[in-house]
């Protein structure tokens, strides 16, 4: 049976709800946190998401930091877990270049926010 666990990081309180009860209505479980130490603390409780969703422009600790922990860090990486960084306010080539993620720009495409996560909770 697939996991269906996917951690969403992002600040904004009406675009993080609004994603995590359309992820729930297709039978995700979605633990949500409104920045990286959140989302690094969700880690830590939690355990491992078959996804990460991420912002990068956030409060408290952001997106970029957020990676540059997961990129140190042996049984959170990003090897470990996926990760898409959904944002509007950076050059999606350099991010997936330094790494290693998947991108979509906001405003978010659904179908395709859907897909990857089909494609990264299905398998494994």
């Amino acid at each position: 049976m697939p996991c269906r666990h996917i951690l969403l990081i992002e600040d904004e309180t009406d675009l993080r709800e609004t994603l995590k009860e359309l992820l729930e209505l297709i039978g995700f479980e979605v633990e949500t946190a409104a920045n990286g130490r959140e989302g690094l603390a969700n880690l830590e409780t939690k355990g491992r998401p078959c996804l990460i969703m991420l912002d990068l422009m956030m409060p408290v600790m952001n997106g970029w930091q957020f990676l540059e922990t997961l990129k140190k860090d042996p049984q959170h990486g990003q090897a470990a877990i996926p990760v898409v960084v959904v944002s509007a306010a950076a050059d999606m080539v350099e991010i997936q270049a330094q790494y290693g993620c998947r991108s979509l720009s906001k405003p978010v495409d659904i179908d395709r926010l859907l897909g990857m996560a089909h494609e990264h909770c299905e398998s494994c």
